[in-house]
């Protein structure tokens, strides 16, 4: 299979290395808007098949031009969901694969944001599906950790567990912290405040999707492997669009475990107006706040040296097992940061996101997955997925909850 992965950042580097060890790759071009950063993570895998290029996510023209320079099989979009709808239109116009890790952008309720969806995360692609269906190409959306390893949960809960799914949340928890930093994110902050400020999506039956304040929902989730209590909050999030297309479930949300003090940290953000993604003019220089606040903060990518601790990945699912008993399970990965920098040299976050598309990857190389127009990772059977999981070097666990509260 031949691969143009667009982005060279913590993701993208990770795809990378993560791909290097796997034969089904017969080439893959690393691209970024900056080309040292692209010969940086070429350089790292040492392996012919990698390429380095130059491309500007943001130019539907530039895209294509690259598309059509390197001719792959597949494009994988590793840059942050600003630049989705650039990279997607532009593999639809030249009849390219493509898979992403986080979907098109949503837009608010012109007048009821906290009661009502605007546009969905998403929704400017699934509005595209007909279009990839006619051109006989695959667009395979939500495909990184969350969305993409959380949703796989949940179909394998809906597929092998369950009878009956009263509410799956997908609840995501760490205890990482960057020794010398008292702020580090260990993930692009422009993503996260995207998630964490727009209003969150939830999804019930018989109301379908509705929005909330943002931070709705605190609660104390226990995470495994010890990483321990975290206060959790609804964000918005792509798994409660995809999920409830595939899943019967009667509530379907999101809870990012951001404690207390990062959840006040945002907060301050969005007080102070830097969350905004509109220009503004400084000393005649125009820069859009939130641009630079991720400016001025660490390189994800760059803090796995100075990372201790692991990070969670997971879907509570609650309802009745196949014998129709109450019954509550928490499906989960977890990440040491230790093990995935002396492994790979990647830290925790980047490389448990990176690892899914490419075993996406595999799975339609094999035959085993066969998208065609717009699909989620809940389109189609979790179980090859899960064992090449395995494979891959990590693994997955089921953790029984308490099902106290479960009707019968």
């Amino acid at each position: 299979m031949k691969a143009l992965v667009i982005g060279a950042g913590g993701v993208g580097r990770a795809i990378a290395n993560i791909a290097s060890r796997r034969s089904f790759i017969t080439s893959m071009v690393i691209a970024d808007r900056t080309l040292a950063r692209a010969e940086e993570a070429v350089y790292r895998v040492k392996d012919p098949r990698f390429s380095a290029a130059q491309v500007n996510a943001a130019e539907l023209e530039d895209l294509r031009e690259l598309i059509r320079k390197a001719d792959p099989d597949v494009v994988i979009n590793a840059v942050d969901p600003r630049f989705v709808m650039p990279i997607f239109l532009a593999c639809e116009i030249e009849n390219t694969n493509y898979i992403d890790m986080a979907m098109s952008l949503s837009r608010p309720h012109p007048h009821y944001p906290h009661r009502e969806t605007g546009v969905k995360l998403g929704d400017e692609q699934f509005a595209r599906d007909w279009n990839c269906e006619e051109r006989k190409i695959y667009a395979l959306v939500g495909m990184g950790v969350e969305p993409g390893m959380s949703d796989v949960f949940a179909k394998y809960a809906n597929d092998e567990l369950f009878s009956r799914i009263d509410a799956i949340t997908v609840l995501d928890g760490s205890n990482l912290r960057v020794e010398g930093a008292n702020f580090a994110p260990s993930f692009s902050i422009w993503t996260t405040i995207e998630e964490c400020l727009n209003p969150p999506l939830v999804w019930e039956d018989g109301r379908g999707w509705f929005t909330t304040e943002p931070f709705s929902e605190i609660e104390v989730f226990d995470f495994p492997e010890g990483i321990g209590p975290v206060e959790c909050v609804n964000v918005e999030h792509e798994e409660v669009v995809l999920i409830p297309q595939k899943i019967d479930a009667k509530k379907v949300n999101f809870k990012y475990g951001l404690g207390a003090e990062f959840i006040q940290i945002l907060k301050t953000i969005n007080m102070l107006g830097l969350d905004r993604k509109e220009n503004v003019d400084v000393q005649g220089v125009t820069v859009a706040p939130r641009d630079l606040l991720a400016a001025s903060l660490p390189d994800p990518a760059t803090l796995g040296s100075r990372m201790k601790g692991k990070t969670c990945a997971g879907t509570l699912v609650r309802g009745l097992d196949k014998e129709g008993k109450p019954k509550a399970v928490y499906i989960y990965n977890v990440v040491d940061n230790e093990w995935s920098m002396k492994e790979y040299g990647d830290q925790a976050v980047v490389w448990q996101t990176a690892v899914n598309p490419v075993i996406a990857m595999e799975l339609i190389h094999n035959g085993v997955w066969q998208p065609r127009g717009v699909n989620g990772p809940e389109w189609f059977d979790p179980k090859p997925f899960l064992q090449l999981l395995e494979e891959y070097g990590t693994s997955w666990q089921v953790r029984e909850e308490s099902a106290v509260g479960i009707s019968v």
